[in-house]
């Protein structure tokens, strides 16, 4: 499955199988999650088999089900920390949906006091995102129209596009998508249109997905 495959499969899933990820996928994970610490200059981590990471009222009113492996997105809290969280949590996301694992972003719905213990000091908790073989493969959220998340003076190339067609995939909180996409220069650039939570952290994620789908790096705004 490439990333591009993978986005389009991709859902958000709540409620997980009692099912533990075998070594070799752990391995491959954990590989990934080293690649884009080094990368991204983040401090991304993955629990496995510790379900008290989603033991919580908050989890529970989420509807999270038999959450046993989650990934926690931390890191120095400055510059773009919110958008780098989303950008390469997204890419982990994508990479685990290749190795046949489903996903899903929370940015309140877990247990806040576990996961903080875990975090180093001097280190901030961006979001966390549980991990595992679904009770199902979830379902497509829908979408705004493309004219809603674009500023373009005349008809979008191509590449745009399909770049837009694939942003809108992204997951993002509550599912509000306030991103905007447009060209400046010849090449793509994003920025947060509206007031929402977490919208940096969604720009990160909206903004990896456009450039699979370009094939054009983009610039945030």
């Amino acid at each position: 499955m490439t990333e591009l495959e993978a986005i389009r499969a991709r859902h958000s899933v709540r409620a997980y199988l009692e099912k533990p990820i075998p070594a070799e996928l752990r391995r491959q994970l954990n590989d990934c999650v080293e690649a884009l610490n080094r990368e991204s200059g983040l401090h991304i981590t993955i629990q496995y088999d510790d379900p008290a990471g989603f033991d919580s009222r908050l989890a529970h009113y989420g509807s999270f089900r038999n959450v046993a492996n989650y990934i926690v997105l931390a890191g120095k809290k400055e510059g773009d920390f919110d958008f780098r969280c989303g950008y390469y949590g997204e890419k982990l996301v994508l990479f685990a949906q290749t190795l046949g694992l489903n996903t899903c972003w929370a940015a309140l719905t877990f247990n806040k006091k576990k996961v903080r213990e875990l975090i180093p000091e001097g280190e901030s908790l961006c979001m966390v995102i549980a991990l595992g073989y679904g009770e199902t493969q979830g379902r497509q959220h829908k979408s705004k129209d493309a004219s809603k998340v674009q500023e373009l003076a005349g008809e979008a190339p191509d590449w745009f596009k399909q770049g837009l067609e694939a942003a809108l995939l992204a997951p993002t909180a509550v599912n509000q998508q306030k991103f905007c996409f447009s060209i400046e220069a010849g090449e793509p650039t994003v920025r947060v249109k509206g007031i929402g939570s977490c919208t940096r952290v969604d720009l990160g994620i909206a903004a990896l997905h456009f450039e699979l789908g370009s094939g054009r790096k983009v610039k945030a705004k």
